[in-house]
């Protein structure tokens, strides 16, 4: 039986994969083995969601499970998942959910689990969790069952630590923010205004169906035409739920998480900030921004793909700046997981600070033409043992003759297999790439 945690949560077709019955049992589950693990006898959750339909009715089922069992409920409403994890810290909660499936199209949805602290949870807290679905718990019944109140602050209290966070003022930057639709709708704008910035909002309108729905950091066309447009210093992009972040600068060019971390770790390093001077990124990361990194004198330690994954060897190694090329930044400083709005604003300030254009700063890393190739499959494991998979990889690195390389991984939320392939020139990386594709789906 394939495990019901991903590398992001529990994430599925709302109403679908994920039911509301289904929401039930993981809250419960969870409230119990975190509750156990903290010896609270009466632990204290911080529930939080996206703006997607189906929040509301799996809101409504996570809130039943965490109060059936014994646990207290502070509802904040729709919020980035960046803030929930803070306001489980803030609050002082034992646990958060987060009901968001982030990047994904709307009639997904997801259930993202936080420990005290706003910390990510550990996959053998997580196996517990699953383990104690089967279980029939004795239920707590009378002043026992847990109660349900709302933080009308949750907003407020997640801005003031965003603007704390702000080493420079953002005056005279021209922005253009995509926000999905989504999670940073509100907060986002107006931070980016409270810190000194001229914003212009795209895609600011959540209607509970039009979450990423042609827009956000999956979909950089419309945020490319308008930065352009309005003579924007740049844009910046959100997903959903507002824990990626990817910009556009001026002349409308992308500027990927690569190339932001390279921004940021540069900034850090001449700060003192970045401590063992060293950064933190997946496996999926340019070529180029280990040569950039290099060639400045920052080491590259790298990680399996998932910001999960980045957290631990943060926290392990004590490193100050991570994340991943989809535009997941975390500063294990200022967050406990990836902020896209801490991300913005950290980039928006290095941009006033030094007087440089965006496309300036992200120069500092030449990006390597890179392939990615999603191909839906039936059942990725039969794709990872497959000998003519591994025949057709070794091939592929063999014609690149150590110019390039080639990465076949399967996705954590998805039937998907990604084929990844970097090389010298962008035809190359394509021609390679498709032929990789071709046999993944043979085999599937």
């Amino acid at each position: 039986m394939a495990r019901l945690f991903g590398t992001d949560g529990v994430r599925g077709l709302a109403n679908g994969d994920l039911t509301p019955e289904l929401a039930l049992s993981v809250s419960a589950s969870a409230a119990r083995v975190l509750s156990a693990h903290g010896h609270s006898p009466r632990p204290v959750a911080v529930v939080g969601r996206d703006p997607r339909a189906s929040g509301e009715m799996l809101e409504a089922a996570v809130v039943a499970g965490l109060t059936s069992a014994g646990a207290d409920v502070l509802r904040v409403g729709v919020q980035p998942t960046p803030a929930v994890a803070f306001l489980v810290a803030e609050l002082s909660a034992d646990l958060g959910v987060m009901i968001s499936a982030s990047h994904n199209p709307m009639p997904d949805n997801g259930i993202k689990l936080f420990a005290a602290g706003g910390q990510k949870l550990a996959d053998g807290i997580e196996d517990e969790i699953e383990s104690a679905l089967s279980a029939e718990p004795a239920r707590p019944t009378g002043a026992g069952i847990g109660r349900v109140s709302e933080v009308g602050d949750a907003l407020d209290r997640y801005s003031q630590h965003l603007l704390a966070a702000t080493p420079h003022p953002l005056t005279g930057l021209r922005v253009v923010v995509d926000c999905a639709n989504g999670a940073a709708s509100v907060v986002a704008p107006e931070v980016y205004r409270k810190a000194g910035a001229d914003v212009v909002a795209i895609h600011a309108e959540p209607d509970g169906i039009n979450i990423n729905d042609g827009c956000g950091s999956t979909h950089l066309g419309q945020l490319q035409s308008v930065v352009v447009e309005h003579g924007a210093d740049l844009g910046i992009a959100h997903d959903g739920d507002a824990d990626r972040c990817l910009a556009v600068d001026g002349s409308g060019e992308i500027v990927d998480g690569d190339q932001i971390m390279a921004v940021l770790a540069l900034a850090m390093a001449e700060s003192g900030e970045l401590t063992h001077g060293t950064l933190v990124a997946t496996v999926m990361s340019n070529l180029g921004l280990h040569l950039a990194m290099r060639e400045h004198g920052v080491k590259l330690r790298t990680t399996a793909v998932g910001d999960r994954y980045v957290l631990e060897e943060l926290r392990s190694g004590g490193y100050a700046l991570g994340g991943e090329q989809s535009g997941h930044v975390v500063f294990p400083a200022l967050a406990t997981t990836g902020d896209g709005l801490l991300t913005a604003l950290r980039l928006m300030s290095r941009v006033a600070q030094s007087g440089k254009s965006l496309a300036e700063l992200a120069a500092v890393m030449r990006r390597l033409p890179q392939v990615l190739v999603n191909v839906r499959v039936a059942d990725k494991a039969a794709v990872a043992k497959s000998p003519a998979v591994r025949d057709a990889v070794e091939a592929v690195e063999a014609e690149l003759g150590g110019q390039g390389r080639v990465l076949l991984r399967p996705s954590g939320t998805e039937q998907l297999v990604r084929v990844m392939v970097e090389a010298p020139a962008h035809d190359i990386a394509q021609a390679a790439a498709d032929k990789l594709a071709a046999v993944v789906a043979a085999v599937s």
